[in-house]
């Protein structure tokens, strides 16, 4: 158990050392709150291990409300064509400004997982997303962006293989709950 809750942690690491060097050395907010988002993403799913090579798309919802004075709740869904993969899960981003165009988006959220083959099975139904996506705000404060994101299931199946994905992202600002 201990073995699990330190891979757990471990798998945290970087979008949470991203996160802090964000909110400590990062410059104040853009002044104008922003609005909630459907980003649309498109890229390479296990770009790095090479067992499972494909294309994930993704859809989100970003919800513009804050919790904690910087963390915003979302819901994604995404799919692969290689394995016929499929996720669906619910989590919390920051969006951490750079002057008015620039956007450090560090995000977490557990996943439900169904598909895999037997190149690359992630080997559990819950899987860890842990991202962070670069992204430039347009005037009509829509974004493009790259995101990395790695899957995990933090050492509670019977292995671990984990998988990359790198992803170009676009944001759409929408006011569906205003």
């Amino acid at each position: 158990m201990r073995s699990k809750l330190n891979h757990f942690i471990s798998s945290l690491s970087l979008t949470g050392l991203i996160a802090v060097f964000g909110i400590v050395f990062g410059p104040a907010p853009a002044l104008a709150k922003d609005p909630a988002f459907v980003s649309f993403g498109v890229g390479s799913y296990d770009w790095n291990r090479k067992k499972d090579e494909g294309v994930e798309v993704r859809v989100e919802y970003r919800h513009n409300k804050k919790y904690l004075g910087i963390f915003k709740p979302f819901v994604a869904v995404a799919a692969t064509n290689s394995s016929n993969s499929f996720f669906i899960g619910a989590g919390v981003l920051a969006d951490i400004y750079f002057g008015k165009r620039w956007v450090l988006t560090p995000s977490f959220a557990p996943h439900y997982y169904n598909g895999g083959n037997s190149k690359l099975n992630l080997d559990y139904a819950l899987e860890f997303r842990s991202q962070v996506e670069l992204a430039y705000r347009f005037d009509d404060r829509s974004r493009i962006g790259v995101a990395v994101s790695h899957y995990s299931n933090a050492s509670l199946g019977k292995t671990n293989p984990g998988t990359e994905s790198a992803h170009i992202y676009y944001s759409m600002p929408v006011n569906f709950f205003d």
